[in-house]
């Protein structure tokens, strides 16, 4: 029998609201697979071919540019799902898809979700209402980057892939930072090493750990709280 924290589909909160009959429907068809962090899952103009439900750990949507400058629009854990909306078709993505931390997470073939999709409503009602979350997402986000200041950025960048996480302990590089945030590395050096002389965080070697979360709280914009409620 399945139950959430077994390492199944469950684990999963999309999958472990659907129906019995629903979830059923799917089981045949979903795979469980470990991703590594920084494994590109997907480029900008490329079909899905696999839709992914994370278990843990954390996906990064990220817009490129023609200059291969990168800015992350939107960030998908355990509460939802990336590539859904190949279900109602063929599907390219407007994105690249990284794995921002490491992670398990189930995955179903694109053909097969489209074919249960136009077999079940409830399925085909899943992947509508968790797109419009990400468009919500990308939106506040938008605006985030567009009129909030790095350090407000970088405390709910940070407070966001904590709770992904879930620990206050995150293994992320500053090169990989400064790309999810659309800003130079030496920006996240400045505003890590200030946080860091606050007693608010410690940084090495690509680990952060959070020391006062509280802190962490007040020093990030409004946006993290959007961003919260909505997942």
């Amino acid at each position: 029998m399945l139950s959430p924290n077994s390492g199944g589909p469950l684990d999963n909160k999309l999958l472990s609201t659907l129906p019995r009959s629903e979830l059923e429907m799917l089981l045949p068809n979903l795979s469980t697979r470990n991703l590594p962090q920084g494994q590109v899952l997907l480029e900008s103009g490329e079909e899905f071919d696999q839709i992914y439900f994370p278990h843990s750990g954390m996906l990064s949507l990220l817009v490129v540019m023609q200059d291969g400058k990168a800015i992350e629009t939107s960030t998908v854990g355990r509460e939802g799902v990336v590539g859904a909306m190949a279900g109602i078709g063929l599907y390219k993505s407007s994105v690249r898809v990284v794995v921002q931390l490491s992670m398990t997470c189930t995955l179903i073939a694109a053909s097969q979700l489209r074919k249960a999709v136009a077999a079940n409503e409830v399925i085909r009602k899943l992947c509508i209402d968790y797109n419009e979350v990400l468009l919500m997402q990308s939106r506040v986000t938008a605006g985030c980057n567009a009129l909030h200041p790095i350090d407000q950025r970088f405390c709910r960048w940070l407070l966001q892939s904590s709770d992904r996480a879930a620990s206050d302990t995150v293994e992320l590089t500053q090169e990989f930072l400064s790309e999810m945030l659309g800003v130079r590395r030496t920006s996240v050096t400045d505003v890590a090493s200030n946080l860091q002389k606050a007693g608010i965080i410690t940084y090495a070697r690509g680990t952060i750990k959070i020391l006062d979360r509280q802190k962490v709280e007040d020093l990030s914009c409004e946006c993290f709280q959007r961003l919260s409620s909505a997942n």
